[in-house]
Parts: C-alpha cells; sequence; structure tokens
C-alpha cells in the first residue's frame, strides 16, 4: 500500500481526515511520526519506514515519508501532495544568476517536469518522487541518476559513456553559475513551488504563469472532464435569476461540499459569475469570481488613492489576469495570485496580508530572522493601511480589462480614482492567448 493510500484507508469517512492532518510548527510537541517497519529493497532486510501527515499552508497536506535501513545504510526520502489538484497548472521561470538563487528552496511533485533550456535537459513528469529541496538540490539528484549506470555503459558503449559524462560536467558547472540560466518547474497539478526570497516584493527574476490545464495533462493526472449539458439559447434569462448549486470537496478537509454559482450585473460594470463553496464539516469558506464577457479590447490600469476609513468600503472585482500593486510597501501581486474575487477594498488587502502570513517560507518555521521580521513589518504597515491610520496608492492592473473598483460618486468623476486604457503589449497578449487566436476566416479554413 502506498503511503497516500494507508493515509486514505485510516482517515474514515466525512471531515475525519482534517484531523490526521495536523498544521506543521516546531511547537506542536504532539505530532510524531509514524514508523513502519519494511524491506529495505537493497539488502532485503527490515528497515524503518517513519510517515508524518502534515498541513503546510499554502500547500495544503502533505505525507512527508523516509525510509532507512540499519543493516546497509540506505536511505531514502520523498514528499506526496494528499491534499487536491489545485484548479489551475503552474509554471515557474527563475533566471539563475548567482550562487544564492541555488539555495531557493523548492517543492517538485513528482508530476512536474524540470527543464533548463540552455543545455536542452528534461526532466520528465513521473520520472522522480516529490522532494522539498534546492535548485542545487534538483541538480544534484539529476548528476547522482546519470552518474548511476555509467560503469555499465563504459562496459557496453564508451561514446555513449563519454558523451554521459561530458553532459554531467556541464550539470556540475551549473552550480557554479559561471554564467545565469534558466531553471523551469511545470506542474499541471499546481503544487509545485519555488521560493521567492524577497516576498511580499515582486521577484524579477522568477515569473510564475497560472495556465489551465489541456486535455492531455488532464488525463495525465488522472483527471476526466465532465461535459455541461447544452441549454437553449432562451434560459440565459432564467439563469440571471437561478442559484446554481453543484457538488463538489472542499479543498482544505476533502469533504463533500457544494458550490452555489449565481450570473450578478455589477453597476456600471458587466456581467459576472460569482462562485462561493461553503464546507459544513470544517468551515472552510471561499468565493471566485469570473468574468461574464470577453476580453477587452484594450487593458485597463485603475489607480485609486486611499484617503479615508471608508475607502474600505469600496466593492472591488478582481480578476484572475488582474495583478495588484502598492508602491508605497513596493508590493506587487502577479496576475493568478488569490484567483478572481469580487470583494471590497478590506477584504481584498485582508486576503494579502493572510497570504503573506500563511506562507511557510515567509513567516514560518522554513523562513530565516531577517526574513521573518522585514515581512512582520510589512504586515504592520498593510494593517495601518486597512485600519486608515496611513494613506497609500492602490493599483489594478488588467490586461484583459475585466477587473473594477466602485467609484462612490457615479455616475460624477471620483476624484481619488484614475481609470486608464491602454494597449496591450505583445507579451501581454502571448500570456491572454491572443496572438494565434483566429478571429476572421477560420470558418472558410474549416471547411477546406
Amino acid at each position: 500500500m502506498s503511503a497516500l493510500g494507508a493515509a486514505e484507508a485510516g482517515a474514515g469517512p466525512g471531515g475525519a481526515a482534517a484531523a490526521l492532518f495536523r498544521p506543521v510548527g516546531a511547537e506542536d510537541g504532539e505530532q510524531r511520526p509514524a514508523e513502519i517497519e519494511s524491506l529495505c529493497m537493497k539488502c532485503h532486510r527490515n528497515g524503518v519506514t517513519r510517515l508524518l501527515l502534515t498541513r503546510v499552508p499554502f500547500f495544503r497536506e502533505l505525507i512527508v515519508s523516509s525510509f532507512s535501513c540499519g543493516a546497509c545504510g540506505w536511505a531514502d526520502a520523498e514528499i506526496q501532495a494528499a491534499g487536491s489538484i489545485q484548479e489551475r497548472g503552474v509554471r515557474y521561470a527563475l533566471a539563475v544568476a548567482s550562487r544564492q538563487d541555488m539555495n531557493r528552496e523548492v517543492v517538485k511533485t513528482d508530476c512536474a517536469t524540470t527543464r533548463i533550456p540552455e543545455l536542452d535537459f528534461e526532466i520528465p513528469a513521473f520520472s522522480q518522487k516529490g522532494v522539498l529541496t534546492t535548485i542545487e538540490g534538483i541538480i544534484d539528484r539529476a548528476v547522482a541518476g546519470l552518474e548511476q549506470d555509467q560503469p555499465v555503459r563504459w562496459a557496453t558503449d564508451k561514446e555513449v559513456a563519454s558523451k554521459i559524462d561530458e553532459f554531467i560536467g556541464k550539470l556540475k558547472q551549473l552550480k557554479e553559475v559561471h554564467s545565469p540560466f534558466t531553471f523551469i518547474i511545470d506542474d499541471p497539478s499546481g503544487n509545485s513551488f519555488v521560493e521567492n526570497p524577497y516576498a511580499p516584493q515582486k521577484d524579477e527574476a522568477l515569473v510564475v504563469t497560472h495556465y489551465k490545464r489541456t486535455p492531455q495533462q488532464a488525463a495525465m493526472l488522472g483527471i476526466e472532464g465532465e461535459e455541461l449539458d447544452e441549454k437553449p439559447a432562451d434560459s440565459a434569462e432564467d439563469l440571471r435569476n437561478e442559484v446554481l448549486q453543484f457538488n463538489t470537496n472542499c479543498p482544505e478537509c476533502n469533504a463533500p461540499a457544494n458550490t452555489n454559482m449565481k450570473l450578478v450585473q455589477i453597476p456600471h460594470f458587466k456581467e459576472v459569475i460569482i462562485m462561493a463553496t461553503n464546507c459544513d464539516s470544517c468551515g472552510h469558506r471561499t468565493n471566485e469570481v469570473k468574468s461574464g464577457g470577453a476580453i477587452e479590447p484594450q487593458g485597463t490600469r485603475i489607480t485609486l488613492r486611499i484617503t479615508d476609513p471608508s475607502d474600505m468600503t469600496r466593492d472591488i472585482l478582481k480578476s484572475e489576469t488582474c495583478s495588484v500593486e502598492i508602491p508605497e510597501l513596493e508590493f506587487e501581486l502577479g496576475m493568478g495570485a488569490l484567483g478572481g474575487k469580487f470583494t471590497t477594498l478590506e477584504g481584498l488587502l485582508k486576503d494579502i496580508k493572510d497570504l503573506v502570513e500563511r506562507n511557510p517560507f515567509t513567516l514560518g518555521d522554513s523562513s530565516t530572522p531577517s526574513k521573518k521580521e522585514k515581512l512582520q513589518e510589512f504586515v504592520g504597515r498593510l494593517q495601518e493601511i486597512i485600519e486608515g491610520k496611513t494613506k497609500a496608492h492602490f493599483i489594478m492592473d488588467d490586461p484583459a480589462g475585466n477587473s473594477y473598483l466602485q467609484n462612490v460618486y457615479a455616475p460624477e468623476e471620483d476624484p481619488e480614482l484614475k481609470v486608464e486604457r491602454y494597449e496591450r503589449t505583445f507579451e501581454q497578449n502571448e500570456e491572454l492567448g491572443l496572438n494565434d487566436m483566429r478571429t476572421e476566416g477560420y470558418e472558410a479554413a474549416a471547411d477546406r
């Protein structure tokens, strides 16, 4: 039985699994790994497997397992994601330019693909176990895997062995970072992670992209797409007056839950789809907003000067393609982070605060004292803005033009609110998938 299977078998019905996965923390004296006697695959004697079921904020549930053999000394370790597969895949692209970058912490699941384009090097999905390590650790594991069968290759095919030795040398040279290179992790499950040492500020060297999985990637993860029942066109008006409900699983405890969906018209803006999930087992609540219309011809940049505590009550619609910036805090939240939300300005700022506080690589046990002090100062300054004690600028930049910030003076002009329309760059169109989209003549091409 696998580690994940053993955890599921012991979880029992309903939300009992939540009790097994305790939040990770050094203060939890009751959190102890389970020890299981198991067979060593090297010497075929008995060793010990240790399983730790833990809940890490930002990554949800994890199963950390390790094996050690007292007879031959062989040891191994891996992590498995025990929580839900995320709604979107994630791609991290890091420009490695210094030795410090090699020490960045990395969570790599077994379904993630790792690439280094400069060497035309790739570690395919499901070729390695999930691991919590560093970028240098990823390269070391790759070198160890290539060196493993080299004695056999030198005896059977010296030419191939010589080329692999040469490639191993190139991988080892990467660790010295004599020249910059790109490190890419592409995880369709959305559960991999690369550390941003400058959090909550933006890391200029790290590009994080959230994307919709392809049918092939969904099949690889064992996810079957659900076909939606076709509805006649005249039912659109009924949807505006109806709350649709469908069954799902809680993203926190995996217990059965219900998601409500409603089509809403925002005054002076457009229609949006609001989805809300409420779990009766653990009390977890979440909401998400999807744009009900098409991508706008131009991008939108909205700037609000926060001058009064009443500004916190303004309604705000943040789409998935919208980035958020607070210049006074040198803070930027990239596209895809926090998903789509329909809330108030205070609600969004509190979500940003929770995102920083719940990340174990910023304020958790994995954080360094200097980084923790810096982030605690950031959280304190953000709280002052929320409480209306500090004036600041709040900027929303949405290339798709589907975000909104309430004008409390509507239909008159708001003196503290500035809305700008701009032409998208080629890179922004590329991220939205517009560069290769054909909007004219596609019917004729399909008939050929």
